[in-house]
C-alpha cells in the first residue's frame, strides 16, 4: 500500500458555529502544539493552531520516517542463549545483561523514529491578531469538522476543516463576511533541511525532499485558486489579493509501498491525488466524508446525562473537573478516543503509533514508534468493544510483516521456529531486541499482539479471517514458544526467557506476564485450531505444554507474585503493572473463577498506588473495572482528567490531559486517550467470563458461548445515563440505560447463534440467542 497526503482549502458561505456534548471548543488559538486540535483519516494528520493572523496548520503522513529497509536480527546470537539462561538460573543478573549487551541485542542498537513531514503557512495581512473579537475555534466529533471564527476590522472570517478517509484529503474552507477581504499569502514549510520550492509549469507550489539519514523521499503540492481578486507567485509564495474566497488543495506522497520497498515516485502519486481530487466539487467531497465517518463514530452514543460545565470552554472544564465533576466530560473524553482512533487507524494505512498520527518533531519521545510491552495494545483495546472493529486492521496488516521479519529474528537468535516480536517495531519491521538487555529483551510483544486476532474473531465470528489471517500468524506465535520456552530447574515448571516483567527489575527468567501471555496464547490457538478443524498433533502438543508453564503464584505480602522469585516491594510504586496482565486485557484471573488470585491481584495493584503516568492510569482504571469496583476506577479517571504539564517545560510534570485532551505520559501518548475510552466502557459491560480460569479456557473463552456483565463496574458519579452500540464477545450489540445506579433496561441483539449468558447485580439468566434477534432486560433480568 502506497502512502500519499491531500490536503484541500475550499470556501463556502459561514455557518452557524457548532456546539454541544461532543465538541472541543476554545476561547484562544493554540501556542503549543499539545494546544493545536487534531484532525486525520488514517494516513494524514493535521494540527490546527487557529491563529488569526498567522495560521499554522503541521501535517503529517504516516510513511515519513527515518530509515531505511533493514535486518535488525543479530544474526548469529543463539549460540549465546544458552549461557545467558545458565547465568540467569545461576542468579549472576548483572554478568548475563552484560554479556546480552554484547552480543544478543538487535543490529543497529536502535530502530528508527517517525517524522515531521511540514507545514501550511496561511499568512492574512489585513488581519491584527490584537484587533480580533468574537474569537472561537472548534472541533466537533460528530461530525469530523474543525472551525475557527473571529471578526476583525469589522468582517467575519472563518475557517473550516475536516480530513477525508475515502479521497485522502483533508479540507480547509475559508470565508470573508464581506467580499474582497480576503488577501493571504501560502507557503509550504519543510521539517527537513534541503527540501527544494519550486513553482511547476501550471502555477502548482511543489515542495520535493529527503528525511535525513533515510530511504524516505516525498513530494507536496500546492495548488491555489481563488474567486474574485488577484493572484501572483514569487519567492516561493502564492498571494491572493482582495478575493472574495479561495481554495487551496495540497497533496503529498512518500516513496515508501512496504517495509522492504521504497521505490514509488512521490511526484507521479502526488499527480494522481491531485487529478482526483480536482474532479470533486466540494458538496461532495464533505458529503462522502460525513457519510464515511458517521458510519463508524455513530454507531455508538453515550450519554452521562446534561452538565451546565458544557457552556465553559474544554480547556476550562478540563481544570474545573476535579471539583465539579462534570460527567459531560467523561463522555467526551470517551468518544475522543474514538474520534482519534477513525483518524489515525483506517484499513490500507499503517496501524497508530505512540502519537497515533500526529507529530511535529524529527526526534520524538521514544520515536512515536510502536511499543510493545504495552503502548501498542493499549492503542486498540477499545476498538471491538466500541464498535470500531475495521479500525484494527492495519495492527493486523502489521503483524504479516512482523511474521516474516520475526522469523528471522526467531531462526537467529533463538534457533526456534515460528516468529518473535519484542518489545518494539518501526516503519521497517524490526523485532529484535533493542536497546539495553535490562529491558529490550522481552520475548512476547508477538505472542501479545496475536491475543487481539482471536479477541477479534471472537467479537466478529469472522472465520474466513480466522482461517486466512489470524490462525496462521497464531500458530507461528505459538511455534516459537513451543522452541523457545525451558524448564525451570528449581521448579520443573515450563518458563520464558531470558526476558524481563516490561521496564522494571532487569533481566530474569520467567516473568509472570510472559507466563500469562503464553498461557492465553496457546489456549486461543488450540481453541482457533478446533474451530477450523486444524492441526490435531498441534492442538495435543500445545495443551500439554500449556499445563506445565509455570502457575500464577501468591507472595508473601498477599500479592501476585511479579516474578518466579518473592522480590516483590510493597513500597513499590512503578508504572507498570504487567503482572496484572493476566486480570485485563487477559481473563485468567477473574472474580469468580479464581478468587484467591484474584485477591492478591488487587492487593499488588494497590501496592502499586493510584498515581501514575497517563497510560499507567489507564491500564489502572481497566484493572479496577474488571475487579468490580466502580468507584475506585472512578477515582483513577480523576486523575486522568486533569490538567497536564509538560516535563519539559519550567513547571513540575504531572499526567491527566493536555487543553486539546490528547493524554500526557507526559509528554503526549495517545495510548492514554485509548486505555481512557476502553476503561469507561469495561465499566458499563463486560464480557469476558468472569469465571475464567487459568487451567483451561471456558466455552465463552473458547468462541463457543457468550457472557455479558451489564454495568459491572458502575460508579457512584455516573448514576444516570445510557449507552447504545456497545458490542460483546460472541457477536452481540448491546444497549444500557440506567437511572439512580440501576438497570433500567437493556437489549442484546445477536449475530451469532449460540448460548448467552447475562448478569446484572448478582443476578445470572442464560439463554440460547438467536443470529438477527434482539432479546430485552429489566432489572430482574427478565
Amino acid at each position: 500500500m502506497w502512502s500519499r497526503l491531500a490536503l484541500v482549502v475550499l470556501t463556502l458561505a459561514p455557518a452557524a458555529l457548532a456546539q454541544g456534548p461532543l465538541t472541543l471548543w476554545y476561547k484562544q488559538p493554540a501556542n503549543l502544539w499539545v494546544e493545536a486540535l487534531p484532525i486525520g483519516n488514517g494516513r494524514v494528520g493535521a494540527m490546527i493552531f487557529g491563529h488569526a493572523a498567522h495560521e499554522r496548520i503541521q501535517f503529517n503522513e504516516q510513511t515519513v520516517w527515518n530509515g531505511e529497509p533493514h535486518d535488525y536480527a543479530h544474526h548469529g546470537a543463539s549460540q549465546y542463549l544458552g549461557q545467558l539462561r545458565e547465568l540467569l538460573f545461576a542468579g549472576k543478573q548483572k554478568e548475563a545483561e552484560d554479556l546480552a549487551m554484547k552480543e544478543f541485542l538487535s543490529l543497529p542498537l536502535h530502530q528508527r523514529a517517525y517524522q515531521a513531514f511540514g507545514d501550511l503557512l496561511l499568512d492574512f495581512p489585513g488581519i491584527s491578531e490584537d484587533s480580533v473579537t468574537g474569537y472561537r475555534r472548534d472541533l466537533n466529533l460528530d461530525t469530523a469538522v474543525s472551525s475557527v471564527q473571529f471578526v476583525s476590522g469589522g468582517v467575519t472570517y472563518r475557517r473550516e476543516l475536516f480530513a477525508s478517509y475515502p479521497a485522502n484529503v483533508i479540507v480547509v474552507r475559508l470565508t470573508a463576511g464581506k467580499p474582497g477581504s480576503l488577501s493571504f499569502t501560502a507557503a509550504l514549510k519543510s521539517a527537513h533541511q534541503g527540501s527544494q520550492i519550486a513553482i511547476l509549469p501550471d502555477g502548482t507550489l511543489a515542495m520535493t525532499g529527503a528525511v535525513e539519514d533515510s530511504a524516505i523521499r516525498f513530494q507536496a503540492s500546492l495548488a491555489v485558486t481563488a474567486q474574485g481578486g488577484k493572484r501572483s507567485a514569487q519567492d516561493g509564495k502564492i498571494a491572493i489579493e482582495a478575493a472574495d474566497s479561495a481554495t487551496l488543495i495540497l497533496t503529498g506522497a512518500s516513496n515508501f509501498v512496504n517495509y522492504k520497498d521504497v521505490s514509488a515516485d512521490p511526484s507521479k502519486r502526488t499527480a494522481a491525488v491531485l487529478a482526483a481530487v480536482h474532479a470533486k466539487g466540494f458538496d461532495a467531497l464533505r458529503a462522502q466524508h460525513i457519510s464515511d465517518y458517521q458510519k463508524l463514530f455513530r454507531r455508538v452514543s453515550i450519554d452521562f446525562g446534561p452538565t451546565p460545565a458544557v457552556e465553559l470552554p474544554t480547556d476550562e472544564r478540563i481544570k474545573a473537573f476535579a471539583k465539579s465533576g462534570d460527567p459531560a466530560l467523561v463522555a467526551l473524553l470517551f468518544q475522543y478516543g474514538r474520534y482519534l482512533m477513525i483518524g489515525s487507524s483506517r484499513p490500507g494505512g499503517q496501524p497508530a503509533n505512540l502519537q497515533g498520527l500526529w507529530n511535529e518533531s524529527n526526534n520524538p519521545p521514544w520515536d512515536s514508534k510502536y511499543t510493545d510491552n504495552i503502548n501498542t495494545e493499549m492503542n486498540y483495546w477499545p476498538v471491538e468493544e466500541t464498535n470500531l472493529s475495521e479500525c484494527q486492521l492495519p495492527l493486523f496488516d502489521a503483524l504479516k510483516d512482523l511474521a516474516v521479519s520475526g522469523a528471522i529474528t526467531a531462526k537467529e537468535q533463538y534457533n526456534a521456529r515460528g516468529w518473535v516480536l519484542h518489545h518494539n517495531f518501526d516503519l521497517w519491521r524490526g523485532t529484535a531486541p533493542i536497546n539495553a538487555s535490562n529491558h529490550g529483551i522481552w520475548e512476547t510483544g508477538g505472542a501479545w499482539l496475536s491475543t487481539h486476532l482471536w479477541e477479534h474473531y471472537l467479537f466478529t465470528g469472522d472465520k474466513q479471517f480466522l482461517r486466512d489471517t489470524a490462525y496462521p500468524l497464531m500458530k507461528g506465535a505459538a511455534l516459537f514458544f513451543v522452541d523457545a520456552m525451558v524448564k525451570d530447574p528449581k521448579t520443573g515448571y515450563l518458563i520464558t526467557g531470558p526476558s524481563n516483567s516490561p521496564e522494571h527489575g532487569g533481566l530474569v527468567m520467567g516473568p509472570t506476564m510472559d507466563r500469562q501471555i503464553v498461557r492465553t496464547l496457546f489456549g486461543e490457538t488450540i481453541a482457533a485450531a478446533t474451530t477450523l478443524g486444524a492441526d490435531a498433533a498441534l492442538r495435543d502438543q500445545l495443551a500439554q505444554m500449556r499445563a506445565r508453564i509455570a502457575p500464577n503464584q501468591v507472595g508473601k505480602y498477599g500479592q501476585l507474585k511479579e516474578w518466579m522469585e518473592d522480590l516483590d516491594d510493597p513500597k513499590d510504586t512503578h508504572r507498570h503493572v504487567s503482572h496484572l496482565w493476566g486480570v485485563y486485557p487477559g481473563s485468567e484471573i477473574t472474580p469468580y473463577g479464581t478468587p484467591d488470585l484474584e485477591k492478591a491481584a488487587r492487593q499488588s495493584l494497590l501496592f502499586r498506588g493510584d498515581e501514575a503516568t497517563g497510560w499507567s492510569l489507564a491500564w489502572k482504571l481497566n484493572l479496577w473495572a474488571r475487579f468490580l469496583d466502580g468507584d475506585h476506577a472512578y477515582r483513577i479517571l480523576q486523575n486522568l482528567i486533569y490538567p497536564a504539564t509538560d516535563k519539559t517545560k519550567t513547571t513540575p510534570s504531572h499526567a491527566g490531559l493536555f487543553p486539546n485532551m490528547f493524554d500526557a505520559h507526559p509528554p503526549f501518548q495517545i495510548d492514554g486517550n485509548f486505555g481512557a475510552t476502553a476503561g469507561i466502557a469495561e465499566m458499563l459491560l463486560q464480557s469476558d467470563d468472569p469465571y475464567g480460569t487459568p487451567t483451561s479456557l471456558t466455552p465463552v473463552e473458547a468462541g463457543d458461548a457468550a457472557f455479558v456483565n451489564l454495568l459491572p463496574a458502575l460508579p457512584s458519579a455516573l448514576r444516570n445515563g445510557s449507552v447504545s452500540g456497545l458490542r460483546a464477545r460472541g457477536g452481540l450489540a448491546v444497549a444500557i440505560d440506567w437511572r439512580d445506579g440501576k438497570l433500567v433496561k437493556a437489549t442484546l441483539t445477536a449475530s451469532e447463534t449460540k448460548p448467552v449468558k447475562v448478569r446484572y447485580n448478582g443476578r445470572e439468566i442464560a439463554l440460547q440467542a438467536k443470529a438477527g434477534q434482539t432479546y430485552s432486560f429489566g432489572p430482574e433480568l427478565r
